[in-house]
């Protein structure tokens, strides 16, 4: 819970650069609602709280929804920058996350360049179905331009890296549980590694939530740190259910006080718009 607590900071700060003002409790109900969109590939159905954002505050779903591939572009930033730290220590996975880490800064680089990004929308303003939405295209691109340059994106990494932190702070607490009753040694490092890396390697796969794949790297790494197959089964088990399955209990009781106190209902948000 810690973790969405610093990341609705980090949603705050998104909505301050591109001025879109709204009550701190409403943002933290819409913030918190997005979470039953959790199992999605990439987390990308969080886009949920743009439509809501719209419904309350006018705010077109084109300018906010950028908040959205900023967040996963500082997040990931944040998750490789913890696991490149691992990696030089453990001697592992050290390819595919400098892979990662090269594609997502060469995304953001583009993204910062605003002639060269605009110049591609322009060239992709020929296909007949751009084209009839090139004037949103433009208005998301100035909100994506205006959350990654350096500033806001050095202070959301920072806050990013302090959100996940908390996370891998909870599955240290796990490890160091089932260090009383087995004879295994971790370290908050060892820890933080594995579990930045697992959550890697299930976005990479882009299955809804990382499904299976984050599951099967956790168990797999702690067995190849001798860590009994029981133990890290049930490691497994115990944090996916506090992080994953613990966000998409939050997103309901968020729903359920969202549609209580608000005068719009999510159900009968405008589908067509």
């Amino acid at each position: 819970f810690l973790n969405y607590v610093a990341r609705f900071y980090k949603w705050e700060y998104y909505l301050w650069i591109l001025k879109i003002k709204i009550a701190p409790l409403l943002s933290f109900k819409i913030f918190l609602s997005a979470f039953v969109m959790s199992v999605t590939p990439g987390k990308m159905g969080e886009v949920l709280k743009s439509y809501m954002l719209r419904e309350e505050t006018g705010t077109p779903v084109s300018k906010s929804a950028p908040i959205i591939i900023a967040e996963r572009i500082t997040d990931f930033i944040s998750i490789i920058i913890i696991c490149i730290l691992g990696a030089y220590v453990f001697d592992y996975g050290r390819t595919i996350i400098i892979i990662m880490g090269i594609f997502f800064i060469a995304v953001t680089l583009i993204l910062s360049f605003q002639k060269l990004s605009v110049a591609i929308i322009n060239s992709l303003e020929k296909i007949k179905f751009i084209s009839k939405h090139v004037h949103r295209i433009h208005i998301a691109y100035d909100s994506i331009y205006r959350l990654v340059k350096i500033k806001p994106l050095i202070i959301a990494v920072a806050m990013s890296f302090v959100a996940w932190g908390f996370e891998c702070l909870g599955f240290y607490y796990v490890l160091q549980i089932f260090s009383t009753t087995s004879n295994i040694e971790t370290s908050l490092l060892i820890a933080s590694f594995i579990y930045c890396f697992s959550t890697l390697v299930g976005a990479i796969a882009m299955l809804p939530g990382g499904l299976g794949v984050t599951e099967a790297t956790l168990t797999g790494m702690l067995i190849i740190l001798n860590i009994p197959k029981d133990v890290s089964a049930a490691s497994t088990i115990i944090i996916r259910i506090a992080t994953l399955w613990f966000a998409v209990l939050v997103g309901i009781i968020a729903v359920y006080f969202y549609n209580k106190h608000s005068k719009h209902k999510l159900d009968e948000l405008d589908k067509q718009a």
